[in-house]
């Protein structure tokens, strides 16, 4: 779900993205964004107004990333505290398309953006209450707000993604030669 988290943020909130401004799309682009940040079985079954549902989640979810990025765990605590009360984040099992029964984190309202919403914020919560903390953040590049879940072994990723990398490290690289 913190995944899921990671690509609501970054495909549906406006900003800058390895170096260029980023709006967020709109109409049936915004729809197919949903789609594919939540996988291939909502490829068909995201609706105009779902996806704006999840565009206003995915803007509150940008503020734990932001606030965790900054060093801030309280902040970013508190942030998804108000999620979880929110969105009435309660656990229970679940089987579905023929999967065995599985954790899910649903709110009371069983709407498909509340229940993304729920499920999100207790990702980050889970995160946010371990060891790993510290592994949610935005991108270090210049004109780049991207946000990431450091899955690396020792922590130490600063970037959204390996063209962000490659784009400041060909740019010292520059620099050190000029």
């Amino acid at each position: 779900m913190v995944a899921i988290a990671v690509d609501l943020v970054n495909a549906l909130t406006p900003g800058e993205a390895r170096g260029r401004p980023y709006e967020p799309p709109q109409g049936a682009e915004l729809t197919e964004a949903v789609a594919q940040a939540l996988g291939d079985r909502w490829a068909r079954r995201v609706t105009a107004r779902e996806a704006g549902e999840l565009a206003q989640v995915a803007v509150a979810l940008r503020g734990v990333f932001e606030a965790s990025g900054r060093g801030d765990v309280d902040a970013a605590a508190h942030l998804v505290n108000g999620l979880l009360a929110e969105t009435d984040a309660r656990p229970h099992l679940d089987r579905h398309d023929g999967e065995p029964w599985h954790l899910h984190y649903h709110g009371t309202g069983g709407t498909l953006a509340g229940d993304y919403a729920a499920s999100c914020a207790t990702g980050l919560a889970v995160v946010l209450g371990g060891e790993l903390h510290d592994r949610l953040g935005v991108c270090t590049a210049p004109h780049c707000d991207r946000v990431y879940v450091d899955t690396s072994r020792n922590g130490t990723r600063r970037f959204c993604s390996t063209a962000c990398q490659n784009r400041v490290k060909t740019a010292a690289f520059r620099a050190r030669n000029a």
